[in-house]
């Protein structure tokens, strides 16, 4: 890092208004495309992250629903992730950067709401991904376990300390590759994008070939109630989860826009093909599954605790097969964790430049030379081991924190594409974008917050209508806290040095 920029970082504003990218060269040093430099500059946002990335548990839903509600219940989440992520994409085309949702309703929504509303979406949005760290880790683990309890079903590995020894190790390994090789990043998310699709079509084709096949009629014809909701409908709308999970988190991409080259046109292809295939491959593994799965009960009460490792075992009839088949979910997740943290800590470190977050000014502190928020990276692993902590005296406690993720990021989608979709209808004109939606943008955004509304309703849901305080998804209550600590931390005191993102905004 020359002197120059050595400079600007000490010493400049980051929101500084006379800050202008077409005076210097920071967009190219950092592998900015002209693009890349013209939204950073509309935005008055500062290029300090170099720009590396180019475009490259089934449990509940079988419970609450059965083989053909997690198939047809998938189809439909699906069908609206699709939506939802098209609203996101058009939204980042049109504002690429790593502010996300809280950015885009302060630049779409009312004048005279934008400021506050920003600010609540912002700490929703982060808590979100916060409490997704250690949801992330602890699905490395729970496989890592479950591969263990197949060789030994009284193998002592459960209890609540080394559970969350191994989410802890999990979460800084993470975190490590986060700060030791974020280079490498791209490079390595490519070599496993190639292992998931190899892996991929390995598992279809043991499962093809050496497992007992029910009928399609079964297959997709029984629909269960193993929830005890007293209606096959509802349990199956609370079966959304299972599907659900794998389809939220689509803004991490935004989160990271700043690092990759010519965002405002990539990003949004890149966010629906992925969806598109990650769909299509998705829901052709939930049927292959059905279909092969055998006895559902004795599935689901494996002591194992994770179907798909049952089923593997009971499909080859070897533990040697089923252990290298798990080992590719192991390493799977594991970059599903390495993954969560950068977009998590690229969401902290955007909404801290803009000061909304106690001990901005250490978080925003990107160090020269290092082109990564290492500050917000270390404070991304502090509050996830805090976290995952509270599983040393109840796993009760850890379930409540994680069980908010659906939830605070639904409602931060739902708020971003209200306010766009409120422009729509008030005819007002959009920002200028290279990825556009078109005449289909209303009834697009429509599909999309009419699926979320549905999902933020059933991620409150319990698994069965009486739970136990073990079981219950005590995500009600501590949503509401937050939500409403946010509001009163706003008025009392955030909204004077809170810098909405609009304020920095430029017109062309």
């Amino acid at each position: 890092m020359d002197a120059k920029l050595h400079t600007n970082v000490e010493t400049a504003s980051v929101h500084s208004p006379d800050f202008n990218y077409e005076d210097g060269d920071l967009g190219p040093q950092k592998g900015s495309t002209k693009n890349d430099v013209h939204d950073m500059s509309r935005m008055g946002k500062r290029q300090e992250l170099r720009r590396n990335f180019r475009f490259f548990a089934a449990y509940y839903g079988l419970l609450n629903g059965g083989t053909g509600g997690v198939i047809w219940v998938t189809l439909g989440v699906i069908i609206g992730a699709l939506c939802m992520i098209a609203s996101i994409g058009e939204m980042a085309s049109m504002a690429p950067t790593a502010g996300g949702q809280y950015h885009w309703v302060s630049e779409f929504a009312p004048k005279s709401v934008e400021k506050p509303l920003s600010y609540i979406v912002g700490w929703m949005a982060l808590l979100g991904w916060v409490t997704g760290c250690p949801s992330a880790a602890q699905l490395t683990s729970t496989l890592v376990q479950g591969l263990i309890l197949l060789k030994d079903e009284t193998a002592n590995v459960s209890q609540l300390w080394q559970t969350t020894l191994l989410i802890m190790l999990f979460l800084l390994i993470a975190v490590a590759f986060n700060v030791f090789l974020a280079g490498k990043l791209p490079l390595a998310e490519g070599i496993f994008l190639i292992v998931h699709i190899f892996g991929y079509f390995a598992y279809l084709i043991v499962l093809w070939t050496m497992s007992d096949h029910a009928p399609a009629s079964q297959v997709f014809g029984t629909f269960s109630d193993g929830g005890g909701w007293g209606n096959v409908g509802l349990s199956c709308l609370v079966g959304i989860t299972t599907p659900l999970w794998c389809f939220l988190g689509p803004d991490a991409g935004a989160h990271m826009s700043e690092e990759l080259k010519d965002a405002g046109r990539v990003l949004p292809s890149a966010m629906v093909w992925a969806t598109f295939f990650n769909g299509l491959f998705g829901l052709t593994m939930i049927i292959t599954l059905c279909f092969c799965i055998g006895d559902i009960d004795s599935v689901l009460d494996s002591p194992t605790g994770i179907p798909i490792i049952q089923v593997l075992y009971n499909s080859t009839g070897s533990f040697n097969g089923t252990v290298v088949m798990t080992v590719v979910l192991i390493v799977l997740s594991m970059v599903g964790t390495i993954t969560v943290i950068a977009a998590t800590s690229r969401q902290m470190w955007a909404f801290a430049r803009d000061k909304g977050l106690p001990f901005s000014s250490y978080i925003e502190y990107v160090r020269p030379g290092w082109d990564i928020p290492l500050n917000a990276i270390v404070v991304t692993l502090i509050l996830s081991l805090i976290i995952t902590a509270l599983n040393f005296g109840s796993d009760v406690a850890l379930g409540a924190i994680i069980s908010l993720s659906n939830a605070a990021l639904i409602f931060s989608y739902m708020a971003s594409i209200g306010c766009i979709r409120l422009k729509r209808w008030r005819n007002e004109p959009l920002l200028p974008r290279r990825w556009s939606l078109g005449r289909y943008g209303a009834p697009i955004n429509d599909a999309a917050l009419a699926f979320l509304a549905i999902s933020f309703v059933m991620s409150f849901f319990p698994i069965t209508p009486l739970p136990t305080p073990t079981d219950m998804n005590w995500a009600i209550p501590i949503f509401a806290a937050v939500f409403i600590a946010a509001v009163v931390h706003y008025y009392i005191s955030a909204h004077k040095h809170y810098v909405a993102p609009v304020a920095l905004v430029k017109n062309d």
